[in-house]
Parts: C-alpha cells; sequence; structure tokens
C-alpha cells in the first residue's frame, strides 16, 4: 500500500474526490488553527476485501510525541481510523484502487519556532511523512 499525506487547511471527501483548501504548506502559526490532514492511499488488488489500520502520529523535531490537554490529561496527539475497501465491479488482478482521507485537526497549542513531524503508518507500517514548521512569534519592536 502506498500513501501520499498534504497538510491543509480544510479537507472533505465526497463522492470519492478528495476536496482541499490552501493545501500544500510546510509553515502554520504561530497560533492555534485547525487543520486537515489529507492524502491518497493507493490499495493493491491484493489488499482489498480486507480490514486495515491507519495510525496518524505528530512529534516534534527532537522525535518526542506531540502532547494536546485531553479531559484524563495530556496526551499524544494520535489519529487511528480503521477501513476496508472492496473490489470493484470488473476490477482486474494487479489493478490498484485510490481511497482518498481527509481528517480535521481541531486547534492544537503548536510550540512557536519548533518544527513537526507528521507521520502516517498502515498495518504498523510507516508509509508517509511530512515536516512543517511553526513560525516564531512576530517580535514586538522596543522603544
Amino acid at each position: 500500500m502506498k500513501t501520499k499525506l498534504f497538510l491543509a487547511d480544510s479537507a472533505e471527501v465526497r463522492e470519492g474526490l478528495l476536496f482541499l483548501l490552501g493545501c500544500g504548506w510546510t509553515e502554520v502559526g504561530p497560533q492555534p488553527q485547525p487543520i486537515a490532514i489529507a492524502g491518497l492511499l493507493e490499495i493493491d488488488w491484493e489488499e482489498t476485501n480486507s480490514r486495515h489500520s491507519i495510525d496518524i502520529t505528530f512529534e516534534d523535531e527532537d522525535g518526542g510525541p506531540l502532547n494536546v490537554p485531553t479531559p484524563s490529561g495530556e496526551k499524544p496527539l494520535r489519529l487511528t481510523v480503521d477501513f476496508e475497501v472492496g473490489r470493484p465491479p470488473g476490477s482486474v488482478r494487479g489493478s490498484s484502487i485510490n481511497m482518498p482521507i481527509a481528517l480535521p485537526v481541531l486547534p492544537v497549542p503548536w510550540t512557536p519556532g519548533r518544527r513537526y513531524v507528521v507521520k502516517i503508518s498502515i498495518d504498523g507500517s510507516e508509509t508517509d511523512r511530512l515536516t512543517f514548521k511553526v513560525r516564531p512569534h512576530p517580535s514586538v519592536p522596543q522603544r
């Protein structure tokens, strides 16, 4: 299975198509803002009609998890989804099926001036990653 991830301001899947707004950025913030993790999964014919699991994790530039506040305390930001793709009628052995994904992420308390890595794993194997930077706070001119 192959994956291509994108960062976007907004994303959704409708009628099997991926719709993106503000896609492809590599810098964000510094204020927390909603974002979307979007992508395309290329699923081989042999991998269809089986359950699979997507796991998306966020790490800081030092490899530590990006923790977010939750009702039960801070926890690593992680998105996990199970899926299964069937074979379309008439599909031929050896062909592949594209599956778009769009996962909204609520505003996250990024650390200004830091870099982050988003990783996607399918069934426990990393299939893509991307990095982005959080802009530093603008400096205030001193008098």
